[in-house]
This record gives C-alpha cells, sequence and structure tokens, in this order.
C-alpha cells in the first residue's frame, strides 16, 4: 500500500492550554430522575488530548495508536477494552486522529500528540500502533531519529511491504502483523521484524480480533495476555468518545451529543428526555456518561451546522472511552463521500455499520424483510463495513438497484430502499442472530439512522 502521503486511489472514501472551560461538561445528566449518570472522572488540562481521565496510574509503558484512510480512533476501541482488562489504565491507551483525505498526515502533527502524551503520563516512551494507511505514518514518522526516540517498539498493521523495521537501521523493534486474506493490502512479510500471519482475517479483523490482540500484547509485554476476549465489567461502565466529521476527523466542535435509553425491540426511546446531553469541546471530546450493562442506547449528534445523525448501539460490555460520533462533512473532498445520499420527507436514510469486520461469505444480513445476503453485499473482494440505504431512484419503491458512486469505492455498499417514513414505526437490522432497531424517520429533517454492530 501506498503510504499516506500519496494515497491509493481506492482508498479516499474508508503551548499546554487549559481546554478545561470542560466544553463537555455534560448538561443533563441524570434529568430523568433515572439517578447520576457522572461517573466523577478526574478533568485534566489538555491541548489534545481528551480532558477527562480516570485517576488511574501504572507503569505501563503509553501505547498510541494510529487508525486508516476513513477510519477513526474507534477502530482501536476493542483492544483497548483488551488492554485495559489486562491492566492498563485507560489513561495510559491514546488514538491518534488524522484528516484521511485531506492531507492531515504530517509526521509533525503525529509528533506534538506523542509530546502531548509523554508529557501527561510523564512517560520517556510510547508504543506506536499504525493500522492500514496509519501503518505508512508510523514509518514516516520513524525516519527521523529524534522522533524514532520516543518509540520503544512499533506495531505495523494491515499495512503495506517494507524493506526493513523502521528507524536508522532498522533499528525500532517491530510487529508485522498481517493476513493473507487481505484483500485491501499484500503483506508477506518485513525482514527483521517480528512476522504474525493471520491468515484468515480481513483488512479490519488485523485490527481488531481476538488474536490480533495476543500477538500485539505478547510483542509488547514479552507474556501471553491473561485475557483476549472481550468481557463483560463489574459496574460502573463509563461511556465517552469524540465528535467528528466522517473521512477527515475534523473536530465537530459545538455540537450536541443527546444520550437516550431506547427499547431493545423497537429502538424507541423510553423517555422524551435524554439521559444526558454534552456539548462537544475544541477537539470534539464529550463525555464521560455512567451508563448501565445490558442497556440499549440512542446517540442523537447534532452538528453546529449540518445535518444529525442517530446512532444505536448494541449494549456495553465494558467501559468504552472511544465511542465515535461521525458528522456528515459539508465541505471539501470529504463531501464528496456522502453526495450520494438523499434527504426525503418522506422516506429514510438508513446505514448499516460493522465496526470491526467486513462482511464475509455466509453472513446472513436482514434489513426489515429485505435479504442481504447476497454476493452483492458479503463478496470478500469488497470488504464491505458500510452499507447505505435510501430511496436512489425518488419513487417511493424498494428495488435494491446499487447506488452508483459506492460502486466505485471498496468498503462500501449503497442500494435502493423505500419503507416508508414513520417514526412510529421500526426497522429492524438483522446480523446472524445480532438484532438492532432504530425508528424508521423521515431523512428531512431527522437526518441519517445508523445502526453499529462492534
Amino acid at each position: 500500500m501506498p503510504h499516506p502521503t500519496s494515497p491509493h486511489p481506492a482508498l479516499l472514501f474508508p503551548s499546554v492550554a487549559l481546554v478545561l472551560v470542560f466544553a463537555i461538561a455534560p448538561l443533563g445528566c441524570g434529568g430523568d430522575g433515572g439517578g447520576s449518570t457522572d461517573p466523577g472522572w478526574e478533568e485534566r488540562p489538555t491541548t489534545l488530548l481528551p480532558p477527562w481521565a480516570e485517576g488511574c496510574e501504572n507503569p505501563h509503558v503509553p501505547v498510541v495508536m494510529v487508525h486508516g484512510f476513513l477510519a477513526s480512533g474507534d477502530t482501536y476501541a476493542n483492544h483497548v477494552m483488551r488492554f485495559v482488562a489486562n491492566g492498563y489504565c485507560q489513561d495510559r491507551l491514546f488514538v491518534y486522529d488524522w484528516n484521511s483525505i485531506g492531507g492531515g498526515n504530517s509526521p509533525a502533527l503525529l509528533d506534538a500528540f506523542i509530546d502531548e502524551v509523554l508529557s501527561v503520563t510523564g512517560a520517556t516512551q510510547v508504543d506506536l500502533l499504525g493500522h492500514s494507511a496509519g501503518g505508512g505514518i508510523g514509518y514516516t514518522y520513524l525516519s527521523d531519529d529524534a522522533r524514532a526516540a520516543k518509540v520503544r517498539r512499533y506495531v505495523h498493521i494491515a499495512s503495506g511491504d517494507e524493506d526493513a523495521p523502521p528507524g536508522s537501521a532498522g533499528g525500532v523493534p517491530t510487529l508485522n502483523l498481517f493476513s493473507a486474506n487481505d484483500r485491501v493490502v499484500t503483506n508477506d512479510g518485513i525482514e527483521g521484524a517480528t512476522n504474525v500471519d493471520l491468515e484468515t482475517a480481513d483488512h479490519y479483523e488485523v485490527a481488531t480480533r481476538d488474536d490480533s490482540f495476543e500477538a500485539i500484547w505478547e510483542f509488547l509485554n514479552d507474556a501471553p495476555p491473561a485475557v483476549s476476549a472481550i468481557v463483560a465489567q463489574e459496574e460502573p461502565i463509563v461511556i465517552a468518545g469524540r465528535a467528528a466529521t466522517l473521512g477527515e476527523n475534523r473536530p465537530a466542535e459545538g455540537a450536541t451529543v443527546d444520550i437516550y435509553e431506547v427499547d431493545a425491540d423497537s429502538g424507541q426511546r423510553r423517555r422524551a428526555r435524554p439521559r444526558a446531553t454534552f456539548i462537544a469541546n475544541a477537539q470534539g471530546y464529550w463525555g464521560p456518561f455512567q451508563g448501565a450493562p445490558d442497556t440499549h442506547y440512542e446517540f442523537h449528534i447534532t452538528p453546529v451546522s449540518g445535518r444529525s445523525v442517530h446512532y444505536f448501539r448494541e449494549p456495553f460490555l465494558r467501559t468504552n472511552t472511544k465511542v465515535y460520533l461521525r458528522t456528515l462533512p459539508t465541505t471539501g473532498l470529504a463531501r464528496v463521500l456522502v453526495s450520494a445520499l438523499k434527504f426525503d420527507e418522506d422516506q429514510p436514510t438508513t446505514v448499516i455499520f460493522l465496526a470491526n469486520r467486513a462482511l464475509q461469505p455466509g453472513d446472513q444480513l436482514l434489513l426489515d424483510d429485505v435479504d442481504l445476503s447476497g454476493d452483492a453485499y458479503t463478496n470478500r473482494d469488497n470488504t464491505t463495513i458500510a452499507l447505505f440505504f435510501f430511496d436512489d431512484n425518488g419513487n417511493d419503491e424498494t428495488d435494491l438497484t446499487p447506488v452508483a458512486l459506492f460502486q466505485t469505492f471498496p468498503f462500501l455498499a449503497g442500494a435502493d430502499f423505500a419503507p416508508g417514513a414513520d417514526p412510529r414505526v421500526s426497522t429492524v437490522v438483522q446480523l446472524g442472530e445480532r438484532r438492532l432497531a432504530m425508528p424508521r424517520r423521515p431523512a428531512e429533517p431527522d437526518g441519517v439512522s445508523i445502526v453499529v454492530f462492534d
């Protein structure tokens, strides 16, 4: 895969100031009479990092994780949970977001981020992970000796072939994690690195599967992890994240984030008033919110300008500080990514997002009574993780005609879908035995509704 200085066209879609004005402070925690939803985490002075902290300290080397094209820090949400389950503090785990479309891959930006991590944690080095195009960023960053000195070990994940580990004379210890089943990049091993082939993993699973974590943990800690599955934790479960534009990861400063508890079967709100409300800060961070286990939530984000987006997620098993709420870009190249979407008064605009793997042959996917299990959506070669459905033909009939724009990109699929808008009625999405529901809100004025399978 080319370095991010020259991205492959097919991938163009998928001083420390006190920012502690704490613009992400909750406005309505516990407002429905259900008790406090504020976990009481600490506020800390930051410029680029989240301005909340768990207040946990341990000697682990901080980990900085870099995502790939069209992605965000939530690529690593599962691995962050696994690190914590094995003894890391939340406050030692960081994700670096970059503009994957508009040239935001300067090593100086990553260097400033790492410098702040070192300042906040008091550490002298970090461990660095890079997935896909994030691996190219990692190699570019480590090409400078002064920057490489800040990195103890490096993990190259589902990224391109290299001649040697990064740094002067290949001096940075490197784990090269790849898969023969990856249909996006080719990697046959890096001479001088620790090479691990996950064999059956797709491009995203190389960064999300449990065996991916096992390899990363053992490389960073010289011993196997105690646990690699995502296991439920005892309460409290804390939820936080970031609001940013799709693809560009521009902070959605000032966006309103309303969190509602919803009925598991219908996706309808249990109460009219949100459980909590946050305003995203200058870097887009919002939270933290103390959630409940076995509970379905809707995250409704309303940007200062542009359309709102409703996210419906599976119940949280563990604390998750990497809940990303993407808004639709209204300017720039990223706007092309959403230019095909329609926003009708009498039809919904619906998205299905798989956060940790692509659709695969044999997957059973249903959108209401529409079977999406065929090759058009589950073909391995397309590595489909996001599917868009709306009345593309404008005839108020569902015919599943493919949306032309999405056919030109990997990772994406789209089709004509027109069930009719009625917010009292629910659309149900089933992925195997997993099920999520959401109201059929009209896209005009209610925006996009997205189900997220973690």
